[in-house]
Order: C-alpha cells, then sequence, then structure tokens
C-alpha cells in the first residue's frame, strides 16, 4: 500500500478530512514542496556574503578612501539596522516573541555582523586595546547576548555563545595553568560553563526556549575536547572514561528529553573515542576494514531503529 492508499483510506474512514487530505495529497505526491528551509540559509549565507563584502572592501580600500568613507557608511548602516528591529520589535517578555516580519531576523543578524566588522575595523587601524584586544570579543559577546534577548532570536544568540568561546580560550591560553593541556581543558570549562549558564536561564524563566542552543553548543564543545585527548598521543589517561562518561550523560538526557540530536552526539563521539581506543597498537589494515565496516554498520542500523522508536513515540 502507498503512502497515497493509506491517505485515501484515512479520508473514507473519517480519520482526516477533506481539507487535510487536500493539503497532504500534493505534498505526499511532491506535486507542492517546501523551500523555506532553503531560502532561508540563502538569505543567511547573503548576509554573510554582504559583511564578508563590507570587511574586504574597508582593509583593501581603507588606505585610498580614508577612514570616515570606511567609517561613516558602516555606522550609519549600523544604526540603521539596529533602529528598525527596534522600531518593529514586540515588546519583551521571558517567554517566546515571535518576529514580526521575515525580514526582520536578517536585518538584526547583518546589524551584528556590521557592528563586529567595524569593531575590528576599528582595532586595525588604531589598535586601541592593542595586547587587550580579546576584549573586544568580550564586548561584542555582550552585546549579542543582550540583541538576542531583547529581540528573541536563536541565530544572534549562537554568535554570541561563539564569540564567548573565542574570548574564553585567547583570555585562558594566556595562563600556563594547564601547560600542553591547555586547549582541550580550556574548551572542556567553556562547555561546561555554556550548560551551566544556558540551565541557570531555563530555571529562572528566562527565555527557557533558547536552552537547547545553549546545550547544542555545550555538548559538542565538551565532548569535543574530551575526544580531542583520546585521538591525541600514545595514550588516553583519564581522557577516555571522561569521553565515555559525558556521552552517556548526554545520550541518557537527549532520551529522556526527547532530542535524538544528542543522542546522535553522544554516539558518534563516542564511536570516534571507543574505535580510537580499540584499535590502537593494531597495524593490520584488513582487520582494522574489518572493525569499522562492522561497527559502523551496527551503529548506524541502531541509529536507524533508535530514530523510528522516537518517531513513532512523538
Amino acid at each position: 500500500m502507498t503512502t497515497l492508499d493509506a491517505l485515501e483510506r484515512w479520508r473514507t474512514d473519517g480519520t482526516i478530512t477533506e481539507a487535510q487530505h487536500a493539503a497532504l495529497v500534493p505534498l505526499v505526491s511532491r506535486a507542492r514542496t517546501s523551500l523555506f528551509a532553503e531560502l532561508n540559509v540563502l538569505l543567511y549565507l547573503g548576509v554573510l556574503a554582504f559583511a564578508g563584502g563590507l570587511a574586504w572592501t574597508a582593509s583593501v580600500y581603507s588606505d585610498t578612501w580614508g577612514d570616515l568613507a570606511i567609517l561613516l557608511p558602516a555606522t550609519a548602516l549600523l544604526v540603521g539596522c539596529f533602529a528598525w528591529c527596534a522600531r518593529h520589535v514586540p515588546p519583551y517578555a521571558h517567554t517566546q516573541v515571535p518576529a514580526p516580519g521575515l525580514v526582520f531576523d536578517y536585518v538584526l543578524y547583518l546589524g551584528c555582523l556590521v557592528f563586529a566588522v567595524e569593531l575590528g575595523y576599528l582595532e586595525y587601524r588604531f589598535h586601541l586595546l592593542q595586547a587587550q584586544w580579546d576584549y573586544y570579543l568580550l564586548a561584542s559577546s555582550a552585546l549579542y547576548f543582550i540583541v538576542a534577548y531583547r529581540f528573541d532570536n536563536r541565530f544572534v544568540l549562537s554568535l554570541g555563545i561563539a564569540t564567548l568561546g573565542g574570548w574564553f580560550g585567547v583570555r585562558f591560553s594566556r595562563f600556563d595553568l594547564f601547560v600542553s593541556e591547555t586547549v582541550r581543558v580550556t574548551t572542556l570549562a567553556y562547555g561546561v560553563l555554556v550548560a551551566g549558564l544556558g540551565v541557570g536561564l531555563h530555571r529562572a524563566g528566562i527565555k527557557p526556549h533558547f536552552v537547547e542552543t545553549y546545550l547544542h553548543v555545550a555538548a559538542n564543545a565538551a565532548l569535543g575536547a574530551l575526544l580531542s585527548g583520546v585521538l591525541v598521543g600514545a595514550s588516553s589517561g583519564l581522557w577516555f572514561p571522561g569521553l565515555v562518561i559525558g556521552c552517556a550523560a548526554v545520550i541518557a538526557a537527549g532520551t529522556r528529553c526527547r532530542r535524538f540530536a544528542f543522542v546522535l552526539y553522544g554516539v558518534g563521539y563516542g564511536y570516534l573515542g571507543v574505535s580510537r581506543e580499540v584499535l590502537r597498537g593494531i597495524n593490520d589494515f584488513t582487520l582494522v576494514l574489518f572493525y569499522v565496516v562492522v561497527s559502523a554498520g551496527a551503529v548506524v542500523v541502531g541509529l536507524i531503529i533508535l530514530a523510528q522508536r522516537f518517531g513513532r513515540e512523538k
């Protein structure tokens, strides 16, 4: 029985209405295909390309045109973007607030990127903070967090979290507290910090729908740091037990909260780490190939079965 046959049977049995049947048939038969996601990606890429072009123009023509010719248009664009968004944004609420229109998110994101370009240009030309330039990252992150919460925008929130990670890495890499483990330990600490911040704000009832954005970044940062410790070096030390515990926790949380992406994170990072330990010291190519084929196939089949179970329970 095809899906179209099933729809017809459901319509006949009264499971779905005539209107629902009429709406579903074109989608199932692919007579009508939604391009919303693709257009969304293209528009965001267009904003990124525009900001990249602005940065390139500033770096190439600053000596020829002068600083004012670069800064005045950029500042006008920055002020215009934020002023337009401020005029159209609904009142603030701790709960989720829908965007006033499709263009709103792109204008807001463009304003944030222009701010980053202008800040970078100011330091490049005038060296205002010199060795303390990482405070630009901290200031940018603070602005992005404020904008994200005021305008209820997850994309800007992701930008703020990523910028905070940049400042965190630069700042802590100046200390010799962690010797050769600097990057991994710093990244792990950053992941824990981001997770704690997201969960804390969620429990406080401040934009609780933002918590997944925090946790996606935190899970990848923490598990990536642990996996790096397993993959690099002759022995994994404490990194492998830490990776197993971290992956198990992420998988358990994803299963409990019905979030399949976190299950994928735990399984993916865990599989790579376990494979590294299993294959450590094995130089037989045939044995390695056999292990990869069998284990990867088993993981894929298991994920498919689990995904189907998630779908049924929803």
